[in-house]
Formats: structure tokens, sequence, C-alpha cells
């Protein structure tokens, strides 16, 4: 059509043409769609970076001595690499200190204990959810400094843990899981890593039919394997 613009009048039978083929192709359709496909694109990459980034942040590979870290941050990165374990059956709220300082300790260590409450949280929502009191349950997770510690909780709204059997749960292989969900590790080894490699606490508080929190305490400064050496 610019081509016969150009040479003189434009023939009828190409106009003709020309909307015959913006028809077909349902211009004013794409003209709408396209930059809603686009953004929606870019959304999804962003998405995937994210992923990405945190699945970095949290493996920490290689890193065998403590090194100060951002707990808001490497929780965040967790809640992002097991997003799939609790997406469908929980609502996750968190609570960070703004001003919470950085954290002498195993990075990758402790977001797998993160990972583990979290995992564990979920898993009683869904079983409350299974149940049949419907909903999505909440898992809440906060930080706040206490002193020269910092303090993280872990809080659900699943069935909470019978009394008779609290004293067990930091016990190694024990579990209350069905066959094949769970090894009766994950507390276990949140447990070494909090009390035996950072000289930190974990306890538990529950109410059954209400839901259950975990509440770790870190020391603001761990020393490093080096500060230990040299201290000797």
């Amino acid at each position: 059509m610019l081509a016969a613009a150009r040479a003189g009048p434009i023939p009828p039978q190409l106009v003709a043409a020309a909307e015959a083929a913006a028809q077909a192709a349902d211009v004013d359709y794409l003209l709408t769609e396209i930059p809603k496909s686009i953004e929606q694109s870019l959304e999804g990459i962003e998405r995937v970076g994210r992923i990405v980034r945190a699945m970095k942040e949290f493996s920490h590979p290689g890193v065998e001595e403590k090194v100060k870290v951002d707990l808001n941050q490497a929780i965040e990165s967790t809640l992002t690499v097991c997003r799939n374990e609790w997406k469908y059956v929980a609502e996750v709220v968190t609570q960070f200190a703004p001003d919470l300082p950085l954290v002498s300790c195993l990075p990758g260590e402790i977001n797998q204990t993160i990972l583990n409450l979290v995992v564990n949280a979920s898993h009683a929502i869904a079983d409350v959810v299974a149940n049949g009191r419907g909903g999505k349950g909440t898992i809440t997770i906060s930080t706040r400094q206490d002193g020269e510690d910092v303090e993280i909780c872990v809080s659900d709204t699943g069935g909470g843990i019978p009394e008779k059997i609290r004293h067990r749960i930091f016990d190694p292989f024990f579990t209350t899981k069905k066959v094949g969900q769970g090894t009766g590790q994950g507390l276990a080894i949140a447990w070494a890593v909090v009390k035996e490699k950072h000289g930190g606490d974990i306890h538990v508080q529950s109410e059954v039919g209400k839901g259950t929190t975990f509440t770790i305490r870190l020391p603001i400064h761990c020393p490093t394997a080096l500060e230990e050496k040299k201290a000797a």
C-alpha cells in the first residue's frame, strides 16, 4: 500500500485486500494482548531470576566458615526456594525486625534449619486442611534482637503436637508423619545445627487444635573457627 500510495491513488482492490488481511490477523486483539503477554513474560523472567538468586543464596556452596549473614534475607530466600511446599495450603506472614544485626553463622545450615521448620509447618497445616476444616492456614515467621541474641520464630496454625510426644520431637528418626513423607531427621538436624554448631537454643510451644511455634535463639557473634583457634 505504501508503494502504491507513492505511485498514485491506491487501487480499491488493494485497500480491500489490506482490510481483509487486518481482519484475518485480528489486529485489534493483537494490539491488546501482545503488550499483556510481554508484561507477563517479563514478570515470569523476574520470578525465575528471583528463584535462581534465592537458590544461590540458599545453598552457599563451600561455605564452611561462619560468616555474617542477613537472616531476614536468608529467610526470604528460603521461603522462595520452598514455595511449592506451602503455597497451596498456607499464607506466609513475615514480621522481620528492620534493624536486625548481621549474625555470624553457617548460612547453608541455618537456611536448611529454617527450611525444615517451614516444611514441617506446611505439613501440619495440610493435615488440618485435609481433615475438613477447609481454607488455608497461616505460617508466621518473625525475627527480633534480644540482647546479645537474635530470635527467629516459626509459627503455624496446624493441629499442634500432643504433649505426650513433645519431648521426643528432636530425637533422630522420630516422626509422626505418614510413611514416605518424613524421615524424622529434620528437627534432629535443626537441634544439632542450632545448639551444637552455633551455641544457640531451640524450643517448641504447641497447643493441640491451635498450632505450634518453634523459637530459635542464635548468638549475634558466634566465634569463627579461626577465632576459636586463636583463643585456644
